[in-house]
């Protein structure tokens, strides 16, 4: 068995440590939403997720404990079901990020139709407009003539205005002569900002674990070259005195006679 740096044993117990930690952050993540959907209604599409996760969690620490029984015992088959599960993981991850990225036009058309519903319900997107500060989903032409309140411009906006169109039910019950202002902008664009910043963080996270479990790839598959070596043979170290030798050369023979 070959002898394994020092420090490429502790980089490689401090990056699986690492790897522990995220798995158990997430299993606390899956526990705590997990308690929260007891309070709420089940949904089935959001319990598989939960399960999903429990599952992924579990396997994150079960590789884990593997690989440092592996580096602890110098076991190569625990480094080596170490290695396949992470390489397993890490193309799964790889998939999913790549499935993301090109998913991305489909779920802005998703959010789109979603809150193309939620103009119905008038007291959700108004909260949402006053969150933006937006109107409407492309414009507050969406609303036609029954502008909600929540278009109206705050007194330092911070995204366009333009003076509602005279007809309008918030013009109606204006007193004065002023220009009623609301927000020129709709809210989709704004949303789809949001949203991709979301997409981009996930991502980025998911990005950053990749490469940590790369890392941790690569210091196994180093420590099992290690374990396959030999053991160092002892030099032999050159003497003078050894190749003369100590002892005499016997010249003549006693005489028995």
């Amino acid at each position: 068995m070959g002898t394994m740096y020092i420090w490429l044993k502790r980089s490689y117990v401090v990056v699986i440590s690492l790897i522990a930690i995220i798995g158990l952050l997430l299993l606390g993540h899956t526990l705590f939403s997990h308690g929260n959907m007891h309070q709420q209604e089940e949904v089935e599409k959001e319990l598989k997720v939960i399960y999903f996760m429990y599952i992924v969690a579990v396997v994150i620490i079960a590789l884990t404990i593997f690989g440092a029984f592996g580096v602890w015992k110098e076991k190569k088959w625990a480094l080596i079901v170490f290695a396949v599960g992470m390489i397993l993981s890490s193309l799964s991850m790889l998939v999913v990020n790549i499935t993301g990225l090109v998913a991305v036009p489909k779920i802005a058309e998703d959010v789109k139709t979603q809150y193309w519903d939620l103009l119905n319900a008038t007291e959700v997107f108004s909260a949402i407009q006053t969150e933006l500060e937006c109107c409407g989903l492309e414009g507050y032409q969406d609303w036609e003539f029954n502008i909600p309140e929540s278009c109206l411009c705050t007194e330092e906006p911070t995204n366009p205005c333009v003076a509602a169109p005279r007809n309008s039910s918030l013009v109606n019950r204006q007193k004065d002569d002023l220009p009623v202002m609301i927000y020129e902008k709709g809210c989709f664009p704004y949303l789809i900002e949001a949203m991709m910043s979301i997409i981009r963080i996930v991502l980025g996270v998911m990005l950053g674990i990749l490469l940590l479990w790369v890392l941790s790839i690569v210091l196994c598959i180093v420590i099992l070259c290690q374990l396959d070596r030999k053991k160092h043979i002892p030099a032999v170290a050159y003497s003078a005195e050894a190749k003369a030798g100590n002892y005499t050369t016997l010249t003549e023979l006693p005489d028995h006679s």
